[in-house]
């Protein structure tokens, strides 16, 4: 007798392979395949799909979602778009491991994307950390040791070189939240204190969680050398030094004709014998927050610091145009996705503010930093489909969302990345066969995670499934109309308990913390 069977389907499983007519029935957070009719297959609760696609839960390699599933446990925006687990910690910009001090300086540094977490939820160790997911949120969850964590807690905020003594502490606390579960070290390396460190600091991290098994995730040092290739060299770089396999975070670039050459990149550090992988999402355009647009040396000493230096003319003088965007794009093109206090300029562009304002751009900035404290995001409609479209197509190519839940105008990315993938990439386009999306979103990042009961359909794994038509599915998120749930996906199914039924969440909370050791 099974809990629950899906019967009458065309199962993807995961691999790439061609789909074939069957049912998955599930017992517990486990599955059965029934390569049959299945008529007499007996189960408390019978789904006949319909000839509908019966697949592997999605695996999100890019979530920022840290605080948001500890108060908004539901997590809609990607359950209804087949998610079930979701990568965090990523740009280096997370919260575990650190100390009481440290993290509170985190949370108020990184509000804009993350947001907070309720007010009497604190935790310490990624250990700590993970566990507060277990049982109390909807989807699965992953977690990369992140650079700020670790170099703030061994260094503070301080704008130089570690000493010896310092990077000793920062490899012990990248192998202590490996011990704790993470599945590597991420790096953010055009945010502050990310953008303090040298491609040395990485390797001697990146060497410390070898052995257990680690891989080095990167969002790439944009202002290296060319701009253009140079910052994706030095991720692969790192994979050499140290031994380790890296992936590269949200690989993409706006300038034309820079498609081919990123995936060459790539073909070239695998073919040297460096394990490089990478994710995209499908959107053209960038989400990040406000305070990144200052020079790195505004940052130095944390948010509060910070935030006392942008009050000083002199120092807005200094800034002066260095708020203005690289490739010759302007801050028209940035527009305002999450405003807590104005929220009247959430849709519309940094450029109007400072016209509305009549300010210098550096002055619209810095007084919005100021009356938001720090909290403020914006969504960059600076990317290139084209580029976009050749890179997808690359086997080692993967899924991440990269979507903010902040705001009330997000990146159209956070409620239709994957949904958008299936139904306009791979059936509307042909960029490549159903069965070749589906595994960019289930077994690839299972096979870069080391997980090894996720991202396929067969017996005796673990029991994270979606249901989608693939005549149907479609992401309805718009740049305009952002939260909207996608069409096509009926059913989802985390570790055994159905979350989303007929399209709508069952309220149902089984996620748990996946743990690397």
């Amino acid at each position: 007798m099974f809990d629950l069977f899906l019967r009458n389907g065309r199962i993807i499983d995961g691999t790439g392979q061609t789909w074939y007519r069957g049912g998955v029935a599930v017992s517990g957070d486990t599955v059965t395949i029934v390569r049959s009719g299945g008529d007499s297959i007996e189960a408390a609760q019978t789904i006949d799909v319909d000839e509908s696609v019966i697949c592997p839960g999605f695996i999100d390699m890019h979530s920022h979602s840290d605080l948001i599933l500890l108060s908004e446990p539901r997590h809609e925006a990607k359950l209804h778009q087949g998610v079930t687990t979701e990568l965090l910690g990523m740009d280096g910009l997370s919260y575990a491991p650190a100390s009481p001090d440290k993290l509170e300086q985190l949370l108020y540094y990184l509000a804009a994307v993350n947001g907070t977490p309720p007010p009497d939820v604190r935790w310490g160790s990624v250990r700590e950390y993970l566990d507060l997911f277990d049982g109390r949120v909807a989807c699965n969850v992953a977690f990369m040791a992140p650079h700020a964590a670790i170099r703030v807690e061994a260094m503070g905020w301080d704008d130089r070189l570690p000493t010896e003594p310092e990077l000793a502490r920062m490899r012990e606390l990248a192998r202590e939240a490996m011990l704790d579960g993470a599945f590597g070290f991420s790096t953010g390396l055009t945010y502050p204190p990310g953008a303090y460190s040298d491609t040395n600091e990485l390797v001697a991290v990146c060497e410390a969680i070898a052995d257990l098994g680690g891989f080095y995730m990167s969002h790439a040092r944009y202002s290296l050398g060319d701009k253009l290739l140079d910052p994706f060299r030095e991720v692969v770089t790192i994979g050499r030094r140290s031994g380790v396999p890296v992936h590269i975070s949200h690989y993409h670039n706006p300038v034309d004709g820079m498609g081919e050459r990123m995936v060459a990149l790539v073909d070239e550090g695998r073919d040297s014998g460096v394990d490089v992988t990478f994710d995209q999402y499908p959107y053209a355009a960038a989400s990040t927050i406000l305070h990144s647009l200052l020079p790195y040396w505004v940052h130095e000493g944390g948010p509060t610091a910070l935030l006392n230096r942008i009050r000083q003319p002199a120092i807005r003088d200094e800034i002066g145009d260095a708020v203005e965007p690289m490739w010759g794009l302007t801050l028209d093109h940035y527009i305002f996705s999450n405003v807590p206090n104005n929220k009247e300029w959430e849709g519309r562009s940094l450029g109007d503010l400072a016209r509305h304002q009549g300010k210098r751009m550096v002055d619209a900035i810095c007084d919005m930093l100021i009356e938001e404290n720090l909290e403020v995001a914006f969504v960059a409609r600076t990317g290139n489909p084209d580029n976009i479209r050749t890179i997808v197509q690359h086997p080692a190519q993967m899924v991440g969302s990269d979507g903010l839940l902040t705001g009330d105008m997000p990146n159209p990315r956070t409620y239709g990345t994957f949904p958008y993938v299936l139904g306009q990439f791979a059936r509307d386009e042909g960029l490549f066969r159903l069965e070749d999306a589906v595994r960019k979103m289930t077994s690839a990042p299972a096979q870069r995670l080391g997980l090894q009961n996720r991202g396929i359909l067969r017996d005796g794994m673990k029991a994270d499934v979606v249901v989608f038509d693939p005549e149907t599915i479609k992401a309805n998120a718009t740049f305009d109309e952002p939260k909207q749930y996608p069409d096509g996906i009926s059913h989802v199914i985390v570790n055994g308990s159905l979350v989303v039924d007929n399209g709508v969440h069952t309220g149902a909370l089984p996620g748990r913390a996946l743990r690397s050791q």
